[in-house]
């Protein structure tokens, strides 16, 4: 038998959904922002989701490349499933490259076609920083001739022209980058 909520744990319960959509080039510090964040915000009692732009390839666009039209089809699969999440109350957290203007334009019009609130993050990391990361070997695969269509190298990346924020991860600690992004979120009354 579960006791009743009390008066302060129901406070504590917030239901405010919205997409928080982390684009940037590979390595960029995006997924390590997103659960920094994501951390926050459940401490606070808010139902959260990150949606990992590799976990979605692996479960839910398995079978794609990394054409212009696979990449595509693979953001707006992501933008939907994560409209659907928060539009029934739940942060939704999607560092994924995202490289195309016009997919994460059509992401953010599913939002605003269903009321539902949209912000964009630019994880502004310059190249010459992402190569030197290299979380998960891609750079140094493309140096060595081992790997094609590396998005900001040898594939197009077209950055936000107006994002609702932008975070120059290589000036700033995890934290600190979170913290901006959080800042942006109770701004819009969204945390």
């Amino acid at each position: 038998m579960t006791s009743p909520q009390t008066p302060q744990t129901q406070e504590k319960h917030v239901t405010t959904g919205a997409t928080v959509w982390l684009t940037g080039l590979p390595s960029a510090g995006k997924t390590t922002i997103a659960y920094e964040l994501a951390g926050r915000l459940r401490e606070e009692g808010h139902r959260v989701e990150v949606l990992d732009g590799d976990e979605i390839r692996e479960f839910i666009s398995a079978g794609l490349g990394f054409s212009r039209e696979d990449r595509h089809t693979n953001v707006q699969r992501i933008g939907f499933l994560a409209e659907l999440l928060a539009r029934n109350g739940v942060l939704v957290l999607v560092p994924v490259i995202a490289p195309y203007a016009d997919s994460r334009d059509a992401v953010r019009k599913r939002h605003e076609a269903n009321s539902t609130a949209y912000v964009e993050v630019h994880v502004a990391t310059p190249v010459e920083v992402c190569s030197v990361r290299d979380v998960k070997g891609l750079y140094a695969k493309q140096a060595a001739g081992e790997l094609t269509g590396l998005t900001g190298v040898d594939d197009p990346y077209e950055e936000p022209e107006t994002p609702d924020l932008r975070i120059e991860s290589q000036n700033q600690t995890v934290q600190e980058s979170a913290a901006a992004v959080y800042a942006l979120l109770t701004e819009r009354s969204l945390a």
